[in-house]
């Protein structure tokens, strides 16, 4: 056990998916003794990070747990002396996330936070302000872990090990969200199942999977096939098409039916726009029911209706990762880390979401138990590794060529003139974001 006094600052405090987060502080408090936890934001998340903070208040004190609360628009406040930041953080808010989503729309491409088009928007926008919480982390908790929920979780990640000195994983709740998919379909406890994923963020694929140490990736393959109601609450749950996973012989991750399904998806995109507006319209809703429950001063544990918002298992995954570290636990998690060689087709210094050993030291990528990539998804990973580099050096440096060769070479956006319209509008619509671009 590490003896030294735990303190946690969590960027983005005021995010309604931060009760998740307290009520996993509160569950593993034993095994995780904190503190100090300290949440912080900026003046225009103000009054969300003080109704989110006074819950997180009741929910501590109706636990009984001595964990100190702290709210503060001061990050150097919160960073200082940390052992672990999380960063949980949307650069221009639901305000921008529908932008992001409506400018591929308008030019015959997916609309999507993540990934495509949007998800660059996103990037683009986060990467400056990583890395300056980054370099405050650098002069005041050196020693830190940089634990990132922000998406597009990948690119981020990449950013950090590339231009930071800062000891950063990535982490995504749809390893664990799959794991306990197959758990439920094999009608077993999850502990039961171990899995092999294998990709980069959103773009990854399980397989090798064994229930007890049998081998049963052919009828779990088969199970997903023909279930529904698997994918994440954000994503349409489209079939994949007849034998089409069989052919595949793995299980891909919900937020490639973008890819494999895009004509579909596209459509249901452009449909969905005419009549409700975008995914974050939606959310923008979801949200503000969210945050009149959380005024209520009698409630004192965290809502059910959060699990509208798509978080399921955010804080499962993120107090379990920093618990693994603090307590040298050596288990195994999908998190998002420097590939070193794991996947061989990647760059040496890129960003993987892989199975890795958790200890005291961070995150170890273990080797590929199946070998080397299949061509099923050799050419994809590679490619979208490819754009997901050239939007770091576009992200870090504002070079426009770097953006322009990045979208015009993703598979939701392609073609040098469309990657230019798009990217130019982007460019507009996101200036006051983007000093790296505008100098």
């Amino acid at each position: 056990m590490n003896p030294k006094p735990l303190k946690v600052a969590v960027i983005g405090g005021g995010s309604s998916y931060t009760p998740e987060l307290i009520e996993g502080f509160i569950k593993n408090y034993e095994q995780f003794p904190l503190q100090e936890l300290y949440l912080v934001d900026i003046e225009a998340g103000r009054e969300k990070l003080q109704i989110v903070g006074e819950l997180a208040r009741r929910m501590i004190e109706n636990a009984g747990v001595p964990i100190r609360l702290h709210l503060t628009l001061d990050r150097r406040e919160a960073i200082s002396g940390a052992s672990f930041v999380l960063t949980q953080i949307r650069v221009g808010g639901l305000d921008a996330r529908a932008v992001d989503e409506r400018i591929p729309l308008q030019y015959g491409c997916i609309g999507q936070e993540t990934t495509g088009a949007g998800g660059f928007a996103k990037a683009i926008r986060t990467i400056p302000v990583i890395l300056d919480i980054c370099k405050e982390m650098e002069e005041l908790a050196p020693e830190a872990f940089l634990i990132n929920f922000t998406n597009p979780a990948g690119i981020i990640t990449e950013a950090v090990l590339k231009h930071s000195s800062i000891r950063t994983i990535g982490l995504c709740n749809l390893p664990i969200h799959t794991k306990m998919q197959i758990a439920q379909l094999a009608e077993t406890d999850p502990a039961n199942v171990d899995m092999e994923m294998v990709g980069i963020n959103h773009l990854n694929w399980t397989r090798n999977i064994r229930i007890n140490g049998v081998d049963r990736t052919e009828d779990i393959v088969r199970m997903f096939d023909n279930a529904s109601g698997l994918s994440v609450k954000n994503i349409p749950d489209y079939k994949w098409g007849d034998g089409f996973l069989a052919s595949l012989g793995m299980i891909p991750c919900s937020y490639l039916r973008y890819y494999y399904l895009k004509d579909k998806m596209l459509k249901e995109q452009q449909e969905a726009l005419k009549v409700k507006g975008t995914r974050a319209d939606a959310v923008k809703k979801v949200e503000a029911e969210l945050f009149e429950l959380y005024k209520d001063p009698e409630l004192k544990v965290k809502p059910a209706q959060l699990e509208q918002r798509g978080g399921a298992y955010y804080s499962e995954a993120a107090v379990d990762l920093i618990t693994s570290i603090y307590n040298n636990a050596r288990n195994i998690q999908v998190v998002n880390v420097r590939n070193n060689g794991v996947i061989p087709c990647l760059g040496e210094d890129v960003s993987v979401e892989v199975r890795c050993i958790i200890s005291s030291e961070g995150a170890t990528p273990m080797m590929l138990s199946g070998g080397p990539l299949p061509a099923e998804i050799r050419g994809l990973i590679q490619v979208v590794k490819a754009y997901e580099e050239l939007t770091v050096e576009a992200g870090v440096n504002g070079d426009y060529g770097s953006a322009l060769q990045a979208l015009a070479i993703h598979p939701l956006v392609g073609g040098s003139s469309l990657a230019k319209a798009v990217l130019d509008q982007i460019l507009a619509e996101n200036k006051p974001y983007l000093p790296q671009f505008f100098k």
